[in-house]
Formats: C-alpha cells, sequence, structure tokens
C-alpha cells in the first residue's frame, strides 16, 4: 500500500511540472489517504503479532 501511495505522490508532482492543477490536487488526496490508511494497518499488525 506504500507502493500505491508513492505511485499517486510522483503522479500529482509529474501533473503539477505540466500544469493539471487538478489532477496534481485529485492525486496528492489519493497519495495521502494511501498513506494514513497504510501506516494505520502497519501499526495494527505492529500490535497485534505481540498477542
Amino acid at each position: 500500500m506504500f507502493r500505491w501511495a508513492i505511485i499517486f505522490a510522483v503522479i500529482a508532482l509529474i501533473a503539477s511540472l505540466l500544469g493539471f492543477g487538478g489532477v496534481a490536487g485529485l492525486s496528492q488526496q489519493f497519495a495521502l489517504i494511501l498513506l494514513v490508511v497504510a501506516l494505520i494497518l502497519a501499526v495494527i499488525g505492529f500490535f497485534s503479532r505481540g498477542h
């Protein structure tokens, strides 16, 4: 899931450099959402392994 967040962040960067503001903003939001979800799942996974 971190890979998808990085991919969307790269898409946002490229789109902003090319002048596509709407696509860049949308890709940035997807990247942020995926990053937060991945971090939450990683923390849950780390804590559940101890039990």
